[in-house]
């Protein structure tokens, strides 16, 4: 993402201007800012404590002491509670109620010091401008939080220094010149930590975003390969096996039946008087039979068996580990149920039939051109001894044998 686009996407103080984005950048840092709070926590309740010390060393036992570890005390309990409730609710470190009342707590301790121990005046000084620095780059608050928080603690500090200390006016000057350029130093650090994050979320946003159109187009490519490939390999009416993608199929049974030594045999299928039926009823009529028919075919076949469209009203069948006997069965198998169909506006010229030449792949070929010969020499025999039968070439006997002969129609 350029930077020109990264700029429009944030406002001045470095969040996006859409409150659904920056709301997802937030849930997305969220196990980060509230590993960032507790670090800040529980390093305040330390150093609370730890100054505790050093009131000690500088005031003694008394009532002043007594106050001040007293403050110290429920602010590091303060701070060490949220801790560890964030433990178990990281989201508690996002929401604005409880960073900003423990901030109230922190920083309200913090100016409580200067009228208990008012001559502590560089102490004040460093520790305001200590807690300056860890609002801006340790509390995971919003960016206009941070700038109240530092408001608040800038002139509360100043006005304890000018009701309790005797602070020069010239010291007064410098120590504002000193936390405008704290502040300064600070916003801009910030905005320049959060802005290559945003910037960097919103990159790798746009890169999901990318791969998510990439991933949609390569299945859309897939889904139209696939329709292609469907298209090329399938006969557009029947839904079956073009003729091409036919003897693919076929071929490789061949080169299996070759290799393994088993049967394969060839049937080709014809529709009895489709020329007929299709100058009587129309194409539409003849679309219908041809359907039927095929599925008539794949009904009857096993698992293994090829069907493919040959040609006009022509189907062709591949079936492998089939003798003549099982090829044979198949087709009085197809041609009975051919019979039994019942199609409107056909019935009337009598029930549909096939007529079914059938062959097998002999041992010394090597080609199913053979086969296929036979088997349509076996068809046309069958068309001139009636149609409506099933006729087998066996090579080895010299006629063709008729598996079940029908009465003419």
């Amino acid at each position: 993402m350029s930077d020109a686009k990264a700029s429009m996407r944030l406002n001045w103080y470095s969040e996006f201007r859409e409150p659904t984005l920056e709301a997802l950048f937030q849930r997305t840092m969220q196990a980060h800012h509230a590993c960032q709070l507790r670090y800040a926590l529980w390093s305040a309740a330390g150093l609370f404590l730890a100054f505790s010390l050093a009131d000690y060393a500088m005031l003694g036992l008394g009532e002043t002491y007594s106050w001040l570890l007293a403050m110290r005390v429920a602010v590091a309990l303060s701070c060490v509670s949220l801790a560890m409730v964030t433990l178990k609710r990281p989201a508690l470190a996002q929401r604005p109620l409880p960073v900003n009342v423990i901030c109230l707590i922190c920083l309200t301790g913090l100016m409580a010091t200067i009228p208990l121990r008012p001559d502590q005046i560089g102490i004040h000084l460093a520790s305001m401008i200590f807690a300056s620095m860890v609002l801006y780059l340790f509390v995971p608050n919003r960016f206009p939080w941070i700038l109240i928080w530092n408001v608040y603690l800038a002139s509360g500090v100043v006005t304890a220094m000018l009701i309790w200390s005797s602070l020069a006016p010239g010291l007064m000057f410098t120590s504002l010149l000193l936390l405008g350029f704290v502040n300064l130093l600070g916003s801009l650090t910030l905005t320049r930590l959060d802005r290559p994050q945003r910037n960097q979320f919103a990159s790798l946003l746009e890169e999901r975003e990318a791969n998510r159109q990439l991933h949609n187009e390569i299945e859309e490519r897939r889904q139209l390969e696939e329709r292609l490939r469907h298209m090329a390999t399938t006969d557009e009416l029947t839904g079956i096996a073009n003729r091409r993608h036919f003897f693919e199929l076929a071929n490789r049974e061949l080169s299996r039946a070759l290799r393994e030594q088993t049967p394969l045999a060839m049937c080709m299928v014809d529709i009895d008087h489709f020329k007929c039926l299709n100058d009587r009823h129309g194409h539409a009529t003849g679309d219908r039979v041809l359907t039927a028919v095929a599925d008539c075919c794949q009904s009857v076949l096993r698992d293994t068996d090829i069907i493919g469209r040959y040609g006009g009203e022509e189907f062709v069948l591949a079936l492998p580990n089939a003798n003549l006997h099982t090829a044979a069965s198949i087709g009085e198998r197809l041609r009975e149920k051919v019979t039994q169909l019942t199609l409107p506006d056909v019935d009337v010229l009598g029930p549909l039939s096939v007529t079914v030449g059938i062959s097998r792949l002999e041992a010394n070929e090597t080609h199913l051109d053979g086969a296929l010969l036979r088997a349509d020499q076996a068809l046309y025999a069958g068309k001139t001894r009636g149609r409506n039968r099933v006729v087998v070439a066996d090579p080895q006997v010299s006629f063709l044998t008729d598996v079940k002969a029908s009465a003419k129609h």
